[in-house]
């Protein structure tokens, strides 16, 4: 078995020493088992979906916006910088980044919100638990198996939350969240680099399409006013937008040397042994310090009052959960509208939970134009 060729601490996982993979397989004579996770990840329909669909601007509304995708591989590049510092597996924490938002739905949190909604009476929808769902079934990519086969432990990193009644369908994946555990470090710091990448690069998406002001995010969010006046003072002739970019630049750095900084200081006190260590804990190590924790509570708020809570955002994510909402009610009430294959799984599964497959795998442009197709009476097929 090939193992990583870097030094890790006690306290990391290896590939070596893998819980292994649902269906057995001959391991790889040129790649670490986490290594094979990643790169099945990125090789995945999935994966491939993400470039269109919403992180917070739908995909027409500009090229330059982030979409799930853009913000996936941000957050697996702050994830495995942080984790070579923290001497923790950058290729798991990778591949579990490269996976933690292929379940999310078109349009956002809008679209998850309305399609949770919907399966209300089914179970509910969660896009952890979805993403979780598509590796472990829903991707055919692989002759004698469904699914991805990933390792236990990509697997547990892709489940950030999961309810007692979902925790407990799971088995030992599940166990956690029954028992009050913790992940490994790795997933514990992708949860944070997920974190870090959307607060910082909403806002530069938020300044670019004139729904955030520098003047507000100066006057109300400490961390920003703080480097603002940094990048002023060195740089005073330089363009707005290049102020703001590097504004951003230090706020994401500031994060990340923080995060080092706590997380290590948290498991050097705690001096866990072995990842089982690390997981029998009721508390995460890996963390900001509770400083960084209250400034960037205090950025999210105003994210959320001031681009998320915007009335030209509401009115996209309204029209979006109707959609969501429409197409939804259409194929249940009528199963004979949806493409063949989901035909034949609804006979072998049931229709609710096939539909919001269906539709959480749909991109932003595909859900606009089957609604089109199926409930616009002027469209032309």
């Amino acid at each position: 078995m090939i193992t990583e060729g870097f030094e890790l601490a006690d306290y990391a996982c290896r590939s070596a020493q893998s819980r292994g993979r649902a269906i057995k397989e001959q391991n790889s004579t040129s790649r670490t088992e986490f290594q094979r996770d990643r790169d099945r990840i990125i090789h995945s329909s999935a994966f491939r979906r993400l470039e269109y669909k919403t992180q917070v601007f739908v995909n027409h509304e500009g090229d330059l916006f982030r979409t799930r995708l853009t913000h996936t591989l941000e957050v697996a590049q702050i994830g495995r910088t942080t984790a070579s510092l923290l001497k923790i597996n950058p290729d798991l924490t990778e591949a579990m980044a490269l996976a933690h938002d292929l379940g999310h739905t078109p349009f956002g949190h809008a679209g998850q919100t309305a399609l949770n909604r919907c399966m209300q009476d089914w179970g509910g929808f969660e896009h952890n638990l979805q993403s979780l769902r598509i590796v472990d079934l829903l991707e055919e990519q692989y002759p004698t198996f469904d699914g991805l086969n990933l390792t236990w432990e990509t697997r547990e990193g892709i489940l950030k939350h999961c309810s007692r009644e979902n925790a407990l369908r799971l088995g030992a994946l599940g166990e956690r969240f029954l028992k009050g555990e913790q992940p490994s470090l790795e997933a514990q710091l992708v949860n944070i680099a997920d974190a870090i990448a959307y607060s910082t690069h909403d806002i530069d998406d938020g300044l670019r399409v004139g729904y955030l002001d520098a003047a507000g995010l100066e006057s109300s969010v400490p961390l920003y006013e703080r480097f603002a006046k940094e990048v002023r003072a060195e740089y005073p002739n330089i363009a707005e937008r290049r102020v703001q970019k590097e504004i951003v630049r230090r706020i994401i750095g500031c994060m990340v040397d923080d995060l080092v900084t706590q997380s290590q200081k948290n498991i050097d006190e705690a001096s866990p042994k072995s990842v089982d260590e690390v997981r029998a804990l009721s508390e995460p190590l890996v963390s900001f310090s509770e400083d960084m924790l209250q400034q960037v509570r205090g950025l999210k708020s105003y994210l959320m009052d001031n681009l998320y809570r915007h009335y030209k955002v509401l009115r996209v994510t309204n029209k979006s959960a109707k959609l969501i909402k429409d197409l939804f009610d259409v194929f249940y009430a009528h199963p004979e509208l949806l493409p063949p294959a989901y035909q034949k799984k609804v006979k072998e599964q049931g229709a609710p939970r096939v539909i919001a497959d269906y539709i959480a795998g749909m991109t932003d442009r595909y859900a606009q134009l089957e609604y089109s197709r199926v409930l616009d009476p002027t469209f032309e097929m």
